[in-house]
């Protein structure tokens, strides 16, 4: 039924502000980009990482009812060389931490942290991922 990670969305009451830090974080500018009615951004996404995956920053006035503001539910994890590395650019870069890198066991650790808009960003290294990535050559 679950065939592959397609979107990742965040969300952001300013899509600008947000689309400038993840594109300081990712290391490129999003490659889409959707105007509301207002002529301001809805939706910005980027893609990343080996499979080209899509994270997207929709506008927090998009949100379904009933969605938390703040950290919180789950938490989704992009695959990282370097846990500690990544999780100190990303408090340098303005984020909050939500979980300190943790040793998981062998060939896996996790850290997350609050993004400057809310969201719940994870990091890991996952000795299965490379795995996974070495048997798609």
């Amino acid at each position: 039924m679950l065939r592959g990670l397609a979107t990742v969305n965040l969300w952001a009451d300013d899509v600008e502000a947000a689309a400038a830090w993840y594109t300081e974080v990712l290391g490129t500018p999003p490659y889409f980009r959707r105007d509301a009615p207002d002529g301001r951004p809805a939706y910005i996404e980027f893609r990343l990482g080996d499979y080209q995956h899509e994270l997207g920053i929709v506008r927090g006035a998009f949100a379904p009812g009933g969605h938390a503001r703040g950290p919180g539910g789950a938490v989704v994890y992009w695959h990282v060389d370097d846990v500690r590395a990544a999780h100190e650019r990303l408090l340098e870069l303005g984020a909050e931490e939500h979980e300190p890198p943790t040793d998981r066991g062998p060939g896996f650790v996790t850290a997350s942290v609050a993004d400057p808009f809310g969201n719940v960003l994870g990091v890991m290294f996952n000795a299965h991922y490379l795995e996974v990535l070495a048997s798609d050559d």
